[in-house]
């Protein structure tokens, strides 16, 4: 089977309301998506969604780099295997846009597989498997944070994170001791997400503060760039400490390794969008093993499209931690799909159907 067309579509998310992290507020999103056609027939599809602050993709070159991966990618045959998905992709895409490679790699996973949204056949797309995953708490005024967080609590959520950094920090502290109040660690785990709002003199003190309320983690506490820092902060850290951000950039595995080896974590996150797809991905899991650091997945504000591909990832790595994988409720105008959230968990329910992606 050949692909005989591809057409990339640029589409902009809008937000259901104003989603605060300490980077700034988000109320829209670009992303493009990747077609790939046998004649008329859709057989394969994937989603190119960087964040403009955050992705080294240059987001005002992204449609002309998405044309051009078109455009070299019309002609090839699909590959049989993920390795050869993996060849083809190594061939035509640039590591200066690693969201575009996540796309590719999608987009022919889903054609080797029949074009049916399945990217891995496993339990999550054939059986309805569930993936637990992690109620986000978004930043902004005290009320609306404390409301969605008896939102999440009424949705069965036992794993909750909370972006931090943006609000007064003791009224961070007062919305966790809230939660923590009525709901042991046993029976809520809780992490928290700076996106390096912390400076490294005031770090260590807040995270002794954040220690007492038993929390599961916290996400890049200071800024990416300062290894040093960060590598004391590991080391002295009651808490356990998630690199996020720190992972941007880095394409050579012994890169990868020399930042593990230096900064030591206890985790790492890993978003396929910004680190560079599937394939880089499991290098950094396979380093993880090797130095015996934890990691779990998290998307990157996708829309279901490249939600669905890293829920699938997920399964196919056989996680059993809670993920972030809970943003497909985020937009007015998500492409409607078959992944459903119920009492925390995220399932492919094969009674639903996937919007034509041609008529979004």
């Amino acid at each position: 089977m050949k692909i005989t067309k591809v057409v990339a579509k640029h589409h902009i998310l809008d937000f259901k309301f104003e989603a605060g992290t300490s980077r700034g507020k988000l109320n829209a999103k670009d992303t493009w998506y990747l077609i790939l056609y046998e004649g008329t027939r859709v057989i394969g599809v994937g989603e190119a969604g960087p964040l403009r602050g955050l992705s080294i993709d240059k987001i005002d070159e992204m449609p002309e780099a998405i044309e051009l991966i078109a455009k070299k990618l019309e002609g090839n045959s699909i590959p049989d295997t993920l390795s050869d998905c993996f060849l083809l992709a190594n061939e035509i895409c640039n590591k200066a846009f690693p969201s575009i490679r996540f796309a590719v790699e999608t987009a022919l996973l889903d054609a080797r597989n029949g074009g049916l949204k399945m990217i891995f056949d496993a339990g999550f797309f054939k059986r309805q498997k569930r993936i637990p995953i992690n109620g986000l708490v978004w930043m902004g005024e005290e009320d609306f944070m404390q409301q969605q967080i008896k939102e999440k609590l009424r949705e069965g959520f036992n794993c909750i994170k909370m972006k931090i950094g943006a609000i007064d920090f003791q009224t961070e502290l007062k919305l966790l001791k809230s939660i923590r109040k009525n709901y042991s660690k046993e029976q809520i785990t809780l992490r928290v997400d700076a996106n390096g709002a912390f400076s490294p003199e005031e770090a260590l003190n807040k995270l002794n503060e954040l220690a007492v309320l038993d929390l599961h983690s916290i996400e890049q506490p200071i800024k990416a760039g300062s290894r040093r820092e960060m590598h004391e902060l590991c080391r002295n850290s009651p808490l356990a400490i998630a690199l996020d951000e720190e992972l941007i950039g880095l394409h050579d595995p012994a890169e990868k390794e020399t930042l593990l080896k230096e900064i030591n974590p206890q985790y790492i996150i890993l978003k396929p969008t910004l680190i560079g797809g599937i394939q880089a991905t499991l290098e950094w899991i396979n380093l993880c093993k090797k130095h015996n650091i934890g990691w779990w997945l998290t998307s990157m504000l996708e829309s279901n499209i490249g939600l669905n591909a890293i829920c699938q990832l997920a399964d196919y790595l056989k996680v059993n931690m809670p993920q972030g994988l809970g943003t497909g409720k985020l937009y007015h105008n998500n492409i409607e799909s078959p992944l459903t959230i119920q009492n925390g968990e995220i399932y492919y329910n094969a009674h639903k159907d996937w919007q034509e992606i041609e008529l979004i």
